[in-house]
């Protein structure tokens, strides 16, 4: 965004801090979502919203336009996950046996951060190899399948199996 899009570095900062906002609010909003339409159908709209997102990072151009764009696809992005990872978590924490959370929390945050850390690398080398635009799409598109992997029904609490 600084070198070929020809940002100031402080609209760089701008355009992802004012976006963490998102995050804040999504995460004010869960609880209350959850109240009025159901985990489970939060989970899946917030999960599927958060999916679509990323595809507008290609398009993004230099200017104020850019900068807009930038802002709203990230605030946007932002405010669902910070909707659907607490839901999520929640859940996937209410399917584990109360013997195995500690273990089930330290494999989470192990696999989460080696994952992240693999996809970037292996994105990094895509987008040295075709273009940054061209990542960014795949990436984006890729992404969209990512709702099929949500549970589709809520199954009932292991202690009611």
């Amino acid at each position: 965004m600084l070198g070929r899009l020809h940002f100031a570095p402080w609209q760089y900062g701008l355009a992802f801090t004012i976006p963490c906002v998102g995050g804040l609010i999504g995460s004010r909003l869960a609880r209350r979502l959850v109240a009025r339409f159901g985990r489970h159908q939060v989970m899946l709209t917030a999960g599927t919203l958060r999916a679509c997102w990323p595809v507008g990072l290609a398009f993004i151009g230099p200017g104020i336009a850019g900068l807009v764009l930038v802002m709203t696809v990230e605030l946007g992005l932002i405010t669902c996950i910070g909707v659907f990872n607490p839901v999520y978590a929640a859940y996937r924490l209410e399917q584990t046996p109360p013997d195995r959370v500690a273990r089930t929390l330290s494999a989470w945050s192990v696999t989460s951060n080696a994952v992240v850390a693999a996809l970037t690398a292996l994105w990094g080398v895509l987008a040295s190899l075709t273009s940054l635009r061209a990542a960014l799409a795949l990436a984006g598109l890729l992404l969209l399948a990512t709702p099929l992997l949500l549970p589709r029904h809520d199954p009932a609490p292991p202690g009611k199996r």
